[in-house]
């Protein structure tokens, strides 16, 4: 990206069913969609929104392997957008193991987002 014009960060949670595409989805949910980016066109090369590049950095806690990155782009709706993924956010007691809820354990995933928008 050549220019970061602003990031938008998030939080998301699976409180049951250790799925950390689910977190990772929620946590760009709680990044973009609190915001409205009315000039963006115009602050982008040819004034197009099909310019605009969105880098989405997710910190996931585990099972790593398991996140399905192409999920985790659809919930962005203009232009090209790539995924970077490092270690961290948290996984923590849910405090009960739900087998409705297909628990594997009682861990919760927390996910961490920043979602950069640029050109």
């Amino acid at each position: 990206m050549e220019q970061i014009l602003f990031i938008q960060t998030g939080t998301g949670i699976d409180v049951h069913g250790q799925n950390v595409t689910k977190a990772s989805v929620r946590a760009v949910e709680d990044a973009i969609y609190g915001n409205s980016m009315p000039g963006i066109a115009k602050s982008l090369p040819g004034q197009r929104i099909e310019n605009m590049k969105v880098n989405v950095r997710l910190a996931v806690p585990l099972d790593r392997d398991n996140l399905d990155i192409e999920e985790v782009k659809d919930i962005i709706p203009y232009g090209t957008v790539t995924v970077d993924v490092t270690d961290g956010g948290m996984a923590t007691s849910s405090g009960i193991i739900l087998e409705d809820k297909q628990d594997d354990n009682d861990l919760m995933y927390i996910v961490n987002a920043a979602v950069e928008v640029g050109y």
